[in-house]
């Protein structure tokens, strides 16, 4: 049994004829939009005494004074970056820091002992390093209080 197919050739169809161009108007202009500042919070100037040298730093207000001082090629001792083992110890000379990531005891804080690692800066500071001996007997010695 064979089955014929027939087709129907569709009405011919014509394209529309394409409209005359919109014109333009000189005085309207697009503009770039203007440049968008990156961050409002100003980075702030870091000293930091380590092993009797002093070096300079710009550290953003959400970096760590660690990681930048590690950017920059210092050799400061460090181990978790976490704020736990206690191996970046300093105290702060001047200035302030937020490390409030950290596990050292408020008492300690107070008496201007920071890690670097969890230690952000919240204005201008001074820091030096210090054996981590000496943060460790604090932190001891504090919590037999």
């Amino acid at each position: 049994m064979a089955t014929t197919l027939h087709f129907n050739t569709s009405p011919p169809f014509t394209l529309p004829t394409p409209k005359a161009p919109t014109p333009t108007l000189p005085h309207l202009r697009l503009r770039p939009p203007p440049p968008r500042r990156l961050s409002l919070a100003r980075s702030h100037k870091v000293v930091i005494e380590h092993e009797g040298k002093t070096t300079e730093l710009e550290v953003e207000p959400d970096e760590t004074i660690l990681s930048k001082a590690l950017d920059s090629g210092m050799d400061v001792p460090h181990d978790c970056k976490l704020g736990v083992c206690m191996t970046c110890p300093a105290r702060l000379i001047g200035g302030t820091v937020d490390q409030s990531e950290g596990m050292l005891s408020d008492d300690v804080v107070e008496r201007g002992y920071a890690l670097l690692c969890v230690s952000y800066p919240r204005s201008d500071c001074r820091i030096q390093t210090i054996p981590e001996e000496e943060l460790l007997s604090m932190q001891l010695a504090t919590a037999n209080d």
